[in-house]
Order: C-alpha cells, then structure tokens, then sequence
C-alpha cells in the first residue's frame, strides 16, 4: 500500500449508486458493462492497482444484491494485506452516499478520497498527485483539466426574444482561469466531515445547487488546490461516453497506462 507513517491514513470513498438512467440500460450505472466486465469493477480495479488507501467504502443503490455480489467476488480478488473493502447503501443523492461513506470509514482513517465509479477509467497518476497534494499539506485537493471550449454563461428569453431563441448570450468567461473537474477528490477527513455537517443546514434550492464535494469545503473558507487531472478520467454518463471508453480499453496499451 501507499501509506506510510509519513502520510495521512487514507481511505477511498467510491461513489457507484447512479441510476444510469441516461446511459439506457434499464440498470444501475455501475453494473452497465463495460470491456468486459463492469464499470465498477474497472472503477475498483483502478483505485486498487493506484494503492492510495487502506479502505475503499463503495456506496451501492439501496438492496442491489447484485452489485453486492460483485463486490464480494472482487473482495475475495484481493491478495493478502490489500485494503479492506467495505459496501453500504447509498443516498438518495451523491452527498447522501458520500456521507454513508464517512459513516463506515474505519478507525484511524485521516484522510479520504471520493472518487466518482463512472470515471472508472482513471489513470493511477492521477490518484498519486491528488494524494501527494494532500501528503503536502492540502487541506482538500482536486484533479482538474483545462477547458478548451470558449464557455459563455446565458439567461433563459422572455417577451420578444423568446420567439429568436430560447436563450440570451450574456457574457463570456474567461477560458484561461476555468478548469472542468474531475475526481478522485481529496481531503482531510476531519474537514470533509465538517463540510458536510455545514451541508445539513442548506436550504433545498442550496443544496441542489451543491455539484461536488470541493464545493462544500469552499462555502467554509477552506482552499481548495488543484493538480493535473487527465482526458482519460470521462465520466461516463452517455452512450457516447460508453463508446468512447470502450475505445480506450481497446487502445494498444491499455486505458489507464495510455496518458497520465
């Protein structure tokens, strides 16, 4: 494992209780196939091969016997003094089942990872820099990618525009100071958990609001880092997102090896 006495002891929350709806396979996401085997098997796979944690808490849809069944086969996969693997039933939201996570981290645990089943094709270094970034000293840490679209914000027409087009052009941010948003995400726990003790008093329309869990430890104050993310880190939600990591299994070099 990655851990030494030098580093945070670190767990891994991974996030699978999706409904998939989008992707069209009448399934969960994380048991939509994907080269093979599943997409949380792949998700799995990479945080174990990554060794960033002494535990992974994988957060399942509530009563899906076979997601639990596939993380009991992969539990018995693992070679002697891997990490622990542990399974609960998720939220209703993404927050929900991230902090059904934080509720079953084992004793001792400093810092966590929240990791997102459908990037399930994330490459290991990624995992590394967002664990070195919190090794240094970072309270919470992001992986992130450049935004090569020109990205503009807009506001719903009304009155005679509406009969144009159903939205107006208001502005155009700047390109260079944005950056999409990948995970796994790191923190301390002890902020993590303050973050989402914090999220409880949200009102509904706040809480909707809330995309990821960085966002959360930015309404305390706290600074968030960013380190290089990768294009191979897709999240997976479409059917073209699907195609689109089937093409990188099938590259010559594999997936997560292609591009750090």
């Amino acid at each position: 494992m990655r851990n030494s006495s030098t580093r945070p002891v670190t767990a891994v929350i991974l996030v699978a209780a999706g409904s998939g709806q989008r992707l069209g396979y009448g399934m969960p996401k994380a048991a939509v196939p994907l080269g093979g085997d599943t997409i949380l098997i792949h998700a799995l796979r990479g945080i174990v091969a990554a060794g960033v944690g002494v535990q992974i808490c994988v957060a399942l849809p509530a009563g899906d016997d076979g997601l639990r069944a596939q993380c009991d086969a992969f539990r018995d996969e693992l070679a002697d003094g891997g990490p622990l693997l542990t399974v609960v039933d998720g939220g209703a939201t993404r927050a929900g089942s991230v902090r059904a996570g934080l509720a079953a981290l084992m004793e001792g645990v400093e810092a966590v990872l929240v990791h997102d089943a459908a990037r399930a094709l994330t490459p290991e270094a990624v995992f590394h820099r967002v664990a070195d970034a919190l090794d240094a000293g970072a309270e919470a840490v992001i992986p992130a990618v450049a935004v090569v679209d020109t990205v503009k914000t807009v506001v719903a027409t009304d009155g005679g525009d509406a009969a144009i087009a159903p939205e107006l052009v208001t502005g155009t941010a700047p390109r260079e100071e944005l950056r999409a948003v990948q995970t796994p995400q790191g923190f301390r726990l002890a902020t993590l958990l303050k973050a989402h003790a914090a999220a409880a008093a949200l009102d509904p329309a706040s809480a909707a609001a809330v995309t990821d869990d960085a966002m959360l430890v930015e309404m305390l104050g706290t600074p968030v880092y960013a380190v290089r993310g990768s294009t191979q880190s897709l999240k997976i939600t479409t059917p073209l997102d699907l195609i689109l990591a089937e093409g990188l299994l099938e590259g010559p070099l594999g997936a997560r090896w292609v591009e750090g």
